[in-house]
């Protein structure tokens, strides 16, 4: 099968991927372009298992306040350049986590690793990477993490978040 730009440029779309890249995984998905968005999620994935040891000391704080001012939720979220803390694709993953917070009043936890032992709340309620996304229950929130390290090239990581209600 041949790819066509128009293949190209709608999976570039969709994930965010290089042109070349989007070009391969649709050869390797035979022009099949849901098998080609797997094809670069797997990538992304393996590019942010090598990138997760690298230091984070940018970033940015996002403040999200829901409507009708009851809830709101800090989150600092690190990267590895000012660069990438000013584009779109990492700002609006800060605001996703924090609209993520605000939405979870059980969530204690960055990640499992955290909880200590004689908690006895399920992970997935706890841990904010753990949580099915609330955008996307099909996945969690350490995937969107992970797809953006993938899109943004650097490491990144939630630091520490903040919830606030009243009443609580």
């Amino acid at each position: 099968m041949e790819i066509s730009v128009e293949m190209i440029r709608d999976l570039r779309q969709k994930t965010g991927a290089g042109v070349m890249d989007c070009k391969k995984a649709l050869e390797q998905a035979d022009g099949n372009s849901d098998k080609a968005e797997d094809v670069l999620r797997e990538q992304g994935l393996s590019s942010a298992a090598k990138k997760s040891g690298r230091e984070t000391r940018e970033g940015l704080v996002h403040a999200y306040i829901h409507t009708g001012g009851r809830v709101g939720a800090l989150v600092q979220l690190d990267c590895e350049t000012d660069f990438v803390a000013r584009t779109p694709e990492f700002q609006e993953l800060a605001h996703n986590l924090a609209m993520q917070i605000a939405a979870m009043p059980s969530t204690s936890y960055i990640s499992k690793d955290d909880i200590e032992e004689e908690e006895k709340r399920p992970i997935e309620e706890i841990s904010l990477l753990d949580q099915s996304y609330i955008k996307d229950p099909s996945r969690t929130v350490n995937d969107i993490v992970q797809d953006a390290i993938a899109r943004v090239g650097e490491n990144v990581k939630v630091r520490r978040f903040s919830r606030f209600a009243l009443g609580e």
